[in-house]
Parts: structure tokens; C-alpha cells; sequence
């Protein structure tokens, strides 16, 4: 499944404003422009899991440097 299969998962009028892929993990900073509201998409590509989680603007780039931090 490549970036743009995710967001259309995520989303189909998602944008997407960061990626980043490491050891299986892909990860991407989506903003939606319908509700304004920005969300942070993770993909484990080993166990075929994936999460989207809600983030507050302020902390947008911070929860896709550690999503996992936010997810819990």
C-alpha cells in the first residue's frame, strides 16, 4: 500500500502535510480541510495494523514525531 492508498483510507479529501516511513511504520501528518481538524495516520506494515489519531493543531508536529506517545 503506497502514501496515497493511506490517506484515500484516511480520508479521501485528506491532505497530506508530512510522511515518514522507518523499520515498517509509516507514518502521515494528514490535515482535513472539510473540518479543519489535523490528524496524525500510522501504519504497521509488519502486523498490517493502522490508527488514525486526532491532534491538536499546537501539537500536530510533535504527535508525528511520536505518535505512539499520543497514542496512549
Amino acid at each position: 500500500m503506497d502514501t496515497l492508498d493511506l490517506i484515500a483510507c484516511a480520508d479521501e479529501t485528506s491532505r497530506e502535510l508530512a510522511s515518514r516511513e522507518n523499520d515498517g511504520v509509516r507514518v502521515l501528518l494528514l490535515w482535513h480541510p472539510s473540518d479543519d481538524a489535523v490528524t496524525v495516520f500510522i501504519e504497521d506494515t509488519r502486523a498490517g495494523q493502522c490508527v488514525e489519531l486526532a491532534v491538536q493543531r499546537d501539537c500536530a508536529l510533535d504527535a508525528f514525531y511520536h505518535p505512539f506517545a499520543y497514542a496512549a
